[in-house]
């Protein structure tokens, strides 16, 4: 459940890295969204590839942001080579919130050897607001079907990573 932005790919290179970085920090000046940067040197992440799980272990860096208290963050966190694996839960966001992330993401698309985006909404490949807000409706519905049954199931919950659960059951 959940109106999410998964994206993965590859940077061309070290300059490629920087001008992510720097496009991103202007396009969060822009909206005077908070970010911060990523610069860790080992850390674990949970990735999937070819739907196996496994885990990248080593340098990470990038860059944090939070585009609305109501949404997850959105990180592009690199690991050292040029390799991200991320996603982010908007519905509980404004629309436009996923509108213009959706956005960020076809700017910085240009500086990628690959990046694969798989929108929930179904916004980033088709433009169409009505779709986004038609998807997001319907995720509300579910939900409330959920929260309905007051005995089995609450949420939404945020996490102490920052990450939002729809709903948790009480079993």
């Amino acid at each position: 459940m959940g109106i999410t932005i998964h994206f993965e790919g590859r940077l061309k290179d070290e300059a490629s890295f920087d001008v992510v970085v720097a496009l991103t920090k202007q396009f969060c000046d822009e909206r005077s969204w908070p970010y911060e940067p990523i610069n860790d040197s080992h850390v674990t992440l949970n990735r999937v590839r070819d739907e196996k799980e496994w885990d990248y272990e080593g340098p990470v860096k990038g860059i944090a942001i939070q585009p609305h208290e109501n949404s997850e963050p959105f990180r592009l966190a690199f690991d050292k080579d040029f390799y991200v694996q991320e996603y982010t839960k908007t519905q509980f966001a404004p629309i436009e919130i996923h509108v213009e992330l959706s956005e960020l993401l076809h700017r910085l698309q240009p500086h990628f050897v690959h990046l694969e985006i798989i929108d929930e909404g179904e916004f980033f490949e088709t433009g169409d607001h009505d779709t986004l807000a038609n998807h997001i409706n319907r995720c509300f519905e579910v939900l409330d079907e959920y929260l309905a049954q007051e005995d089995k199931y609450y949420g939404p919950i945020r996490l102490e990573s920052k990450r939002i659960v729809d709903v948790m059951s009480r079993d």
